[in-house]
């Protein structure tokens, strides 16, 4: 299998006729270098696809980041595939210079504190974490701020608390789309519900938004109930669809906006309501895989935690080392998987999973970043 060569500080010096080491200076912004030729080493760079040698350069400072990964436990594979990209990224570029520090905490609300805490008393360069409780955190993220430690949130946001990034699913699209598969499903009537893990997560509120939305405009004769807040905890969210469903024996639909999809499952089967409730749920995971194959549930909108995982790290070492802020926010595509393109999509996540350590530049195309050196 062929590869493609590196492009490296002689090429661009060979391209100019110039000296490496002015090539050198021009695309690190150190003095000694005439503005002319230094955009000429900075366009040429660029159309030859010059990437740095992370590993070299981090070497060549002496530095080693330490990097505090803060995320919830969760109760299916979400945040292990979003903390094994964040690993495969790391390995990925060859960052040798990085020391990662996972700190999980079990539930929302619970250990997150102490997590954000640990990671600034081991003076971590950089932090990712999952923002559960946004309006309790933003005094901890802007005390990192003033400590000058980057925050990247992924999978939600934590507006106003000078955090770096966020890194996410497009919420609004995935509950505008949810809701429209919904009254598609339905044939326009019915009455639907939503659950989530908590109204004060930026994400659910904004998935919740647009579903309700959406609704009101494409399908206004579908009636949707109040939100159920399940706080990621399986056996209150199994306790608060059973009375839903027992004060709701006619609802036709339920979108779960979280991975607990499976407690809402068992809950339908138990009130004898499966065979006739059209489920749309997110993300996927074995107990989900089965659920889609036997036409439990209708359609689930998945959130991409392994390439979330991956650009958070990005997002983190492109500022540390190069200085690199990214455009805000940075968003991915949900993915609709349905039975039709299950297999499809199961063997293309395979085939993703496996290039990933050769693949270190496989990034959506809108991904970019605002350049302030």
């Amino acid at each position: 299998m062929s590869t493609t060569r590196r492009v490296t500080l002689f090429d661009i010096a060979d391209a100019l006729g110039i000296s490496t080491g002015t090539v050198h200076r021009a695309l690190h912004d150190h003095p000694g270098v005439n503005a002319m030729t230094r955009m000429r080493v900075l366009q040429v760079s660029k159309n030859m696809g010059y990437r740095p040698n992370v590993a070299a350069r981090l070497l060549s400072q002496k530095k080693q980041f330490r990097i505090s990964v803060n995320t919830l436990k969760g109760t299916t594979s979400f945040w292990d595939e979003v903390r094994g990209g964040i690993q495969e990224e790391a390995e990925a570029l060859g960052t040798h210079g990085a020391d990662i520090e996972f700190r999980t905490f079990p539930s929302l609300g619970e250990g997150e504190e102490e997590a954000f805490e640990a990671a600034i008393a081991a003076e971590s360069d950089g932090m990712i974490l999952f923002p559960s409780r946004p309006s309790s955190m933003r005094t901890w993220m802007r005390r990192a701020s003033r400590s000058r430690i980057p925050i990247v949130c992924v999978s939600t946001d934590a507006p106003h608390s000078n955090r770096l990034a966020v890194v996410s699913v497009d919420t609004m699209a995935s509950g505008a789309l949810a809701a429209d598969l919904m009254g598609r499903f339905l044939n326009h009537r019915g009455k639907v519900a939503v659950t989530l893990s908590a109204l004060g997560i930026t994400e659910h509120f904004e998935k919740l938004t647009a579903f309700k939305k959406t609704l009101e405009t494409l399908h206004p004769e579908i009636a949707l109930l109040d939100p159920i807040e399940d706080h990621d905890v399986e056996s209150e969210a199994y306790d608060k669809c059973r009375k839903l469903f027992a004060s709701h024996p006619d609802l036709a639909g339920i979108y779960v906006t979280t991975e607990a999809s499976m407690p809402v499952i068992r809950t339908a089967r138990d009130a004898h309501l499966l065979d006739r409730l059209t489920i749309i749920a997110t993300d996927l995971f074995p107990a989900l895989i089965e659920q889609i194959r036997a036409g439990t549930v209708s359609a689930t909108i998945h959130q991409r935690p392994y390439m979330q995982g991956r650009l958070a790290f990005r997002v983190l070492q492109g500022y540390l080392v190069h200085g690199r802020y990214p455009a805000f926010p940075v968003t991915l595509a949900p993915h609709l998987v349905m039975a039709g393109n299950l297999d499809f999509f199961l063997e293309k996540q395979a085939s993703d999973g496996a290039n990933a350590r050769a693949a270190a530049s496989d990034l959506p195309s809108d991904f970019t970043y605002n350049n302030y050196d």
